[in-house]
């Protein structure tokens, strides 16, 4: 049909279980002339795997409800398209989400008329070499790629190369590198800096490093991480992207972390900067404790001299109470 309009709702099946939110965003998507399919299919693929191509490549807009756990695997539906992200929060934080639930109504309509701005996403391109000279396993990630102590009880020996440039080896819980939409999430966890999603870079953050030098380190975008498991590590390694695809590395293996040239498209309100996002999301204090403790102050001195100057017959338990 011309001029046909599509239009896929990422979610899970909790949600559609419980409540009658997804049905009604799917009823409304078809009222303003789409054609819905709904996708509750979370189970990631092996890493390595590549990207399914089982997404309609006439599809105008990819809605996701959920958190950004649901935004990350919506992502891996529109990997190598143009295709546009546009998340409403049903979870807890929701970072990368652009509306809250009560803005389902709003959402819709800006979707039908194609109001709203594409805010393209640096993505990190993963290459794992194992120690048995196997081809190399090729993954990417929206928010982070983390390398892991596979055994609980132990440390991993890393070591951290720079461009090919030897710079650090420590045993550590592991370390997290991140691109700048990650860096609000398992990275600033960890104490890495928040990175403005225009900036090209990517970050690497150790996890509880052995080491006196462990700072994070933050890279431009023609840099790229290599991350060693040495092979006298005491644990072997566990590579994660986005916290979905996952592989144990083999003492020996080596990880390759570069800004991919791939970019993630997701839909923005016009004019809503980043840092009122960080702003909302965060519940950032933004009057200082020190502004905060001088306000509280002066409220209680104003407090005090009203207090001093009510009649007696307005202050508690004055007046005809006082003197019966």
């Amino acid at each position: 049909m011309a001029g046909k309009r599509t239009a896929i709702v990422v979610t899970h099946r909790k949600l559609t279980a419980h409540g009658s939110t997804v049905a009604e965003v799917v009823h409304q998507l078809q009222s303003v002339g789409f054609v819905v399919s709904l996708n509750e299919n979370l189970t990631p693929e092996p890493l390595g795997a590549g990207v399914p191509t089982t997404i309609d490549p006439d599809t105008e807009i990819v809605v996701v409800l959920g958190g950004d756990g649901t935004i990350l695997r919506a992502a891996e539906l529109v990997k190598g398209t143009t295709i546009p992200i546009l998340g409403i929060n049903m979870g807890h934080v929701g970072f990368l989400a652009e509306f809250e639930s009560f803005q389902i109504s709003e959402a819709i309509h800006k979707i039908a008329d194609h109001d709203y701005q594409i805010d393209e996403r640096t993505l990190a391109h993963v290459q794992v070499s194992l120690p048995d000279g196997s081809t190399p396993l090729i993954d990417w990630a929206l928010n982070d790629v983390t390398i892991e102590k596979a055994d609980r009880g132990m440390m991993v020996e890393l070591g951290i190369k720079v461009d090919g440039v030897e710079m650090s080896s420590f045993g550590a819980d592991g370390v997290i590198v991140s691109t700048p939409t990650g860096s609000t999430a398992y990275a600033f966890s960890a104490g890495g800096p928040i990175i403005w999603p225009t900036v090209e870079s990517l970050q690497l953050v150790p996890l509880a490093a052995h080491a006196l030098f462990a700072r994070p380190l933050v890279i431009g975008s023609e840099s790229s991480f290599c991350i060693d498991i040495l092979p006298d590590s005491d644990a072997e390694g566990w590579i994660s992207c986005d916290g979905r695809r996952t592989l144990q590395l083999p003492r020996g293996s080596s990880v390759k972390v570069s800004q991919s040239k791939d970019r993630l498209r997701l839909a923005r309100l016009s004019g809503v900067p980043f840092t009122q996002r960080l702003v909302t999301k965060f519940d950032l204090p933004v009057v200082g404790w020190r502004e905060q403790r001088r306000i509280s102050r002066d409220s209680y001195v104003r407090d005090q001299e009203e207090h001093m100057h009510r009649k007696p017959s307005e202050k508690p338990g004055g007046g005809d109470a006082q003197r019966a």
